[in-house]
């Protein structure tokens, strides 16, 4: 669950507090192109008031108006669909033709917002499984697993950060890269057993600091493909050590700050670390995608720009200018 969604259940909870009906829709499907990907959420008040986003705005209006009139889960959930002809996609302006099924659900208390919420704000993650028959709603503890299944009759949701970063050395650019990971959900861990680093850190909200050493660290984090590793210390005896480790876990990214002649030169330590040579070639290094920039909130930018990049599948060998954001208006929602 990102941070919007986190706004749009505080958002929920303050309206049922102050005495309003509200209805929960989650995209539980997504046929041809859709705007938002299903586990997207919206909130609509009785009154028309709206938090999130189930289209980009292609039918929250219709929602909107069914919603306030009761005519979509006044007591229960319901599913409801759009886009289903071609026409009635040109209607409501769904890109491509596309077609996106709804869950609707009214809130209330057997909703459990609340301990969802408490859950998701201790960086737990839990699955959420809603009865539409009945409206129950239960919240279990979650490892891993698919982030939404839906069976026609349960709708299940993983909610909480799913994504670790783990940051090797506690240095002015590790603040701007920890601050941005914490912004796109990642759960961040700092390391650096060097206690002159250490100040400060413990008032960053969302980042834990270790002072384990890295290549300990590494291994006891148990990483997965969820989790990313990026190396900024320009120690050898720091960031090697995290990089052989990590190299040979199955961690979606793996980079390594510093010239491209610095890197060369880690690449050879590394061999000599038994680091195979098609583990070498998961390491990014220079660290982050060549946006010119040189200052530290610069460079973190370009490293967060190149985990995203990465976690999505993009080519990073193609050109900026290829990519055609979120894979053009009629491509896969990102």
């Amino acid at each position: 669950m990102n941070s919007m969604d986190v706004e749009v259940i505080r958002t929920a909870m303050d309206w049922m507090n102050r005495g309003h009906r509200v209805v929960l829709g989650t995209v539980v499907r997504t046929w041809g192109s859709s705007p938002r990907p299903p586990g997207s959420l919206m909130v609509i008040r009785d009154d028309g008031q709206v938090a999130g986003s189930v289209s980009g705005g292609c039918i929250e209006d219709d929602l909107i108006d069914r919603v306030r009139r009761g005519e979509l889960a006044p007591r229960l959930p319901q599913v409801t669909r759009y886009g289903v002809s071609a026409q009635e996609a040109q209607r409501f302006g769904l890109p491509c033709g596309g077609t996106v099924q709804i869950v609707l659900e009214p809130l209330g208390a057997q909703s459990l917002l609340r301990d969802l919420l408490a859950a998701i704000e201790s960086h737990r993650v839990v699955r959420r499984r809603l009865e539409l028959a009945t409206g129950l709603v239960s919240l279990t503890p979650c490892d891993d697993g698919d982030a939404l299944r839906f069976d026609d009759q349960l709708l299940e949701t993983v909610h909480g950060p799913r994504l670790r970063l783990l940051v090797i050395g506690a240095g002015q650019l590790s603040r701007y890269l920890a601050s941005m990971a914490v912004m796109l959900d990642y759960r961040v861990t700092v390391c650096d057993p060097r206690d002159e680093y250490h100040e400060g850190w413990a008032a960053m909200e969302g980042v834990t600091l270790s002072r384990t050493m890295p290549d300990d660290l590494v291994l006891a984090m148990n990483l997965d493909a969820n989790s990313a590793v990026v190396a900024l210390t320009h120690d050898p005896k720091l960031d090697d050590l995290a990089l052989m480790e990590a190299l040979k876990t199955p961690a979606f990214y793996v980079g390594a700050l510093g010239s491209r002649r610095n890197n060369d030169a880690r690449r050879k330590r590394l061999v000599e670390f038994d680091v195979s040579e098609a583990e070498l070639a998961r390491l990014h290094g220079p660290v982050g995608l060549n946006l010119g920039g040189r200052t530290p909130p610069e460079i973190a930018l370009s490293i967060v720009a190149e985990m995203t990049a990465a976690r999505r599948g993009v080519d990073l060998s193609r050109p900026l200018a290829d990519w055609q954001a979120s894979r053009s208006a009629c491509g896969t929602a990102t």
